[in-house]
């Protein structure tokens, strides 16, 4: 047997589902990490962790108890959302670095769990927000925290597409309460949002099943007031002809059409304007004239290389390991965009505008 190499990072992947095997192709591609073992309770994985040549394991319980041989330096949690904070506590518990795909938590009860046992922790912990870890985004927040935009006063969001009727087929439980794109989608713009414009304050929401007719909605929309004063809409939706989402602009996952000339966010300040991820942008001539609406705009395209963000992302858990970096999304920040989508919950449920702090 081919002896392992010791120069890149042994990690572990937990859970052999669809993203858990997209970090074993990333971790496999990787010149700083190396799979080390797979965990993952059913039967059929064994022949996946033999192809690969590793270890099966049907716990974390069950790893942990040959982590001696393993001698793993980080765990990647890509199990069921009610798996998350059990997992992140037991790697905790055994000093072990762990990337916990989102959300964060199935519950804010059990989010909070986890954040109170992770204080003072030194254990690095990183939440699977990928999408902060676009080169897109990161050059969007550049262009916003660098004043180009001046005080950003709107944000206009988007996340519309249409599920196919196959897609409820294969799953029913996504028919019924939990298994619409508010749980679903929302969690990944509500943290697109905090990150690219701050804190929310307080949402309002209202949603419809009207189109499908099943007991989960298939469109919601909201208004967004953030900590900062500036205010927001977003419109969700997976029962539309559109191609206003993050997936069909990005064009950061192949599996997905992209429409590159689209947006799926506008953000709006008193010096500029700029469209995501188009990055297009919109301001006033320096010493021109006196700014208005019959002032002409200079128009732009900032330039970005664009880069795999789940890379990106594996590379940073790479630096948290080793100690080279604080994480870009800790457990506290991610379960902000958790509390976000519970608030919407909450406003439709009850008519009235909800203020996050109200839910802490």
């Amino acid at each position: 047997m081919t002896a392992p190499d010791t120069s890149r990072l042994p990690l572990v992947v937990a859970g052999a589902g669809l993203i858990g095997r997209r970090h074993i192709e990333l971790i496999r591609a990787s010149s700083r990490a190396r799979l080390c073992a797979v965990v993952d309770p059913m039967p059929a994985t064994a022949a996946f962790a033999e192809q690969l040549g590793v270890p099966l394991f049907a716990s974390l319980e069950d790893m942990f108890a040959r982590q001696a041989s393993l001698q793993a330096a980080g765990v990647i949690l890509a199990t069921p959302n009610h798996l998350h904070v059990p997992g992140a506590l037991l790697c905790a518990r055994h000093g072990l670095a762990a990337l916990i795909e989102k959300p964060v938590a199935h519950s804010l009860e059990a989010g909070r769990e986890l954040a109170d046992a992770l204080q003072g922790s030194t254990v690095p912990m990183l939440v699977g927000h990928h999408r902060r870890h676009s080169s897109t985004l990161q050059l969007a927040l550049q262009a916003i925290t660098s004043g180009q935009l001046g005080r950003v006063v709107t944000v206009m969001g988007s996340a519309q597409f249409y599920k196919p009727d196959s897609y409820f087929e294969q799953g029913p439980w996504r028919t019924k309460a939990g298994g619409g794109p508010i749980l679903i989608n929302l969690i990944h713009e509500m943290d697109n949002l905090r990150y690219l414009c701050g804190e929310i304050e307080s949402v309002h929401a209202v949603a419809s099943n009207a189109v499908r007719g099943y007991e989960v909605e298939d469109s919601a929309v909201m208004t967004l007031k953030f900590a900062s004063g500036a205010l927001g809409t977003f419109t969700l939706s997976d029962t539309v002809a559109s191609p206003r989402s993050w997936e069909q602009t990005s064009g950061e996952e192949a599996s997905y059409p992209r429409y590159p000339s689209e947006d799926c966010y506008f953000v709006a300040g008193t010096k500029g304007s700029l469209a995501v991820p188009t990055l297009r942008t919109w301001s006033y001539a320096a010493g021109g004239q006196e700014p208005g609406w019959w002032t002409p705009f200079v128009e732009q395209k900032l330039p970005v290389d664009a880069i795999d963000p789940l890379a990106a992302q594996l590379a940073h858990f790479c630096d948290l390991i080793e100690g080279r970096a604080a994480p870009i999304i800790s457990v506290t920040d991610a379960l902000q965009s958790l509390l976000a989508v519970e608030a919407v919950r909450h406003s439709i449920a009850t008519g009235r505008t909800v203020a996050l702090q109200d839910l802490i």
